[in-house]
């Protein structure tokens, strides 16, 4: 699956990065080889290009509900050919997860975020729900520098409306003083979409040719 915010990607301008099953089957193309002990073919997608990405490993549970096994990314433009050092970090150096293990494969779904169209919000409420996602930067009174990010899906995701997200992201930051008016106006808004494709397991396979 590949979207833009709420909308196909495929309607965008053509100048706009767009994610695609293919990068999130060279993921999976990585991860097999780190379990094997090889290098994954070349990339089969263009890499001549630039911009900030995250990759995301979700697994599958009993009952079908998906739960974060790892993700990874970052918020200044790298090369796309990068993709294969943040399948690394994304699957085995997300300090908030165990690495993942090769038992889990078939239990695993990745997606690739592209994260295009950065401008600055006029405040902290102006971005929209579901559509953008957001980068805050603030100062404390100790003159100590806090930044964070979500990206687009997790507001929706969580049932948060803007000041619940925005509130949940200075705390993400590792602010713990108090979440007031004036910490809120004073915060810098950055607001972005992403270009997402996700690929599960038996897609991958199907993609590839291969048997599970």
């Amino acid at each position: 699956m590949e979207t833009f915010g709420e909308q196909n990607i495929q309607n965008e301008k053509p100048d706009i990065p767009k994610a695609s099953q293919e990068m999130c089957a060279y993921c999976f193309d990585v991860l097999i080889c780190a379990f094997d002990g090889t290098e994954p073919s070349d990339p089969r997608f263009p890499t001549d290009f630039e911009c900030p990405f995250f990759v995301t490993w979700n697994k599958t549970e009993r009952g079908g509900q998906r739960r974060l096994r790892g993700c990874i990314g970052t918020l200044s433009p790298r090369p796309v050919a990068d993709l294969k050092d943040y399948t690394h970090s994304s699957a085995f150096r997300d300090r908030r997860f165990e690495p993942v293990g090769r038992a889990e494969l078939g239990a695993l779904q990745v997606a690739v975020s592209l994260l295009v169209r950065y401008e600055p919000a006029a405040d902290w409420r102006d971005w929209e729900v579901g559509v953008h996602g957001i980068l805050i930067n603030f100062y404390s009174s100790r003159n100590e520098h806090y930044s964070a990010t979500y990206l687009p899906e997790v507001a929706p995701e969580q049932g948060w409306g803007h000041l619940e997200a925005v509130s949940s992201l200075v705390r993400k930051a590792g602010y713990r003083g108090r979440v007031d008016d004036a910490l809120l106006d004073s915060l810098e808004v950055t607001r972005y979409q992403s270009s997402k494709a996700k690929l599960d397991y038996a897609e991958y396979c199907n993609l590839r040719g291969i048997s599970c």
